[in-house]
């Protein structure tokens, strides 16, 4: 028998659509600012790497697509907690979680729908994080790295000498309007690496791409060469060879203006191309290469603590004693024996210290896949909560709450992964930080929100102010 103190299920079912639609529409939205202000963000940073290599649409829109998809886990835990804060604050601002809750409807069963959408979502990440990052990493970088090799396209510009062809140095006095008629041309040929041993003026020229766009083709019309013959050893009997002609034609090869592709396979051990398994792979062979490289040493100066190892530094009574043993009855040959000592320690702890280090990225980034995770929900359960608290919708209020929060995630995180990667604490220690400290205010503000607490209102703060002031004053009098 129905109890009418409950909701029906055609109530909750449309009350379930309801918040779905809420969400999606905010959610998607700032995802795609939050995505296009990072977008942003790289492009004024690498903008000079970008400008003026005549890279084709086609590898700028290349290059902005892998980009974006290494920039959604900075976009997608800030989009998730501003369309949550919106959603729940629109809801509380006309009044539709009020009726809720007087339909018998409580906090906790409204969040559900959205709570298993930022589950599934918080899925989704982690897949994205294990099998898409790792791949647009791997092209994003090995694109960026052949960009940024790339010299600058060819603009041969009017009264300036241009020495981007190799060998070359160009300039020319004045171009007409069609772009190829030159004048007042010098040309310098360096291909004999024998500084300006040859140079060519001409008062007019031609200038002209082949078909493929392989060559530059100028042709000069009534002009002189000028050659030194000096060869470096005797001067000829005529030093200076010049010649005057009425048409030469010059060929430029432009083939390095060509964007070449490095192999991708030089990036793929990168730790930021690795997966689950190939990160855990790659941290047991560089965990056993320290613990080899260690036990090498102590192999071979059986009488050297691990900690001299590790630190590179040998004590002058072991160095000594070693001396002694082998019988250096000579200072001079004991100096040089400590000497070879201390290089050998030297050398095994910078190889154990570079060993260390990238043992901790491949275990930050082993980590790195379950945050992104884990901090899709936790700024899910701070924003949810915090909207049903301020009572306020749109894009003021809770795009100011949710940039802060989200500047105080995003703190936490780099300061934990800087200390991980300095070994100031573990990996685990550090990447977790953020978590650590973030999930206790969740969990206080969704405390606060199924108990209508007005944490934000101003009429809280002044009642402890007023309840305040009398204590303080009695205990003054």
């Amino acid at each position: 028998m129905h109890d009418k103190d409950q909701p029906s299920k055609y109530t909750v079912k449309k009350l379930t659509l309801l918040l779905l639609r809420s969400f999606a529409g905010p959610f998607l939205m700032t995802f795609m600012i939050a995505l296009f202000v990072l977008l942003m963000q790289f492009l004024w940073k690498y903008i000079d790497d970008l400008v003026g290599k005549g890279l084709g649409f086609f590898v700028i829109a290349k290059l902005l697509v892998f980009v974006s998809i290494t920039l959604v886990p900075l976009a997608l835990p800030l989009a998730l907690l501003l369309s949550s804060i919106m959603t729940f604050g629109n809801l509380s601002e006309h009044s539709e979680l009020t009726a809720c809750k007087s339909a018998g409807i409580s906090l906790q069963r409204i969040m559900r729908p959205l709570t298993l959408t930022a589950f599934g979502i918080a899925l989704m990440a982690f897949v994205f994080s294990n099998y898409i990052l790792p791949v647009a990493n791997l092209k994003m970088n090995a694109l960026l790295y052949d960009v940024r090799q790339q010299k600058p396209a060819l603009y041969i510009t009017e009264g300036v000498f241009y020495n981007g062809i190799e060998g070359y140095t160009i300039k020319v006095g004045s171009k007409d309007d069609d772009g190829q008629t030159l004048n007042d041309v010098m040309i310098y040929d360096h291909t004999n690496n024998r500084g300006n041993s040859k140079m060519v003026m001409a008062s007019q020229g031609k200038m002209v791409m082949s078909d493929d766009e392989r060559y530059l083709v100028i042709t000069l019309f009534k002009g002189v060469s000028y050659e030194d013959q000096d060869n470096g050893r005797e001067r000829a009997s005529h030093p200076l060879l010049r010649t005057e002609f009425d048409q030469e034609t010059f060929r430029f090869d432009l083939s390095s203006f060509k964007l070449s592709r490095t192999n991708e396979q030089l990036f793929k051990d990168n730790f930021q191309m690795l997966n689950l398994r190939q990160l855990s792979v790659a941290s047991d062979s560089i965990r056993k290469g320290v613990t080899g490289k260690q036990q090498d040493v102590l192999r071979q100066l059986h009488w050297l603590r691990k900690d001299s190892v590790v630190s590179g530094k040998a004590s002058p009574l072991a160095v000594e004693r070693y001396a002694i043993r082998r019988g250096y009855s000579n200072a001079i040959a004991a100096l040089y024996a400590a000497k070879g000592i201390k290089g050998v320690a030297t050398d095994a702890a910078q190889d154990i210290q570079f060993k260390r280090k990238s043992l901790a990225r491949h275990e930050i980034e082993w980590h790195r896949k379950f945050t992104l995770s884990i901090a899709c929900l936790i700024l899910f359960f701070i924003g949810a909560p915090l909207g049903a608290i301020i009572r306020k919708g749109g894009l003021g209020m809770p795009v100011v709450i949710s940039v802060i929060f989200f500047i105080v995630y995003h703190i936490i995180s780099i300061t934990g992964e800087k200390f991980a990667r300095e070994g100031v604490l573990t990996p685990m220690a550090g990447m977790w930080l953020s978590t650590v400290i973030l999930l206790p205010v969740g969990m206080f503000l969704t405390y606060k929100a199924t108990t209508d607490s007005n944490l934000f209102g101003r009429e809280t703060y002044q009642r402890l102010f007023r309840k305040w002031i009398p204590k303080r004053k009695t205990i003054a009098t």
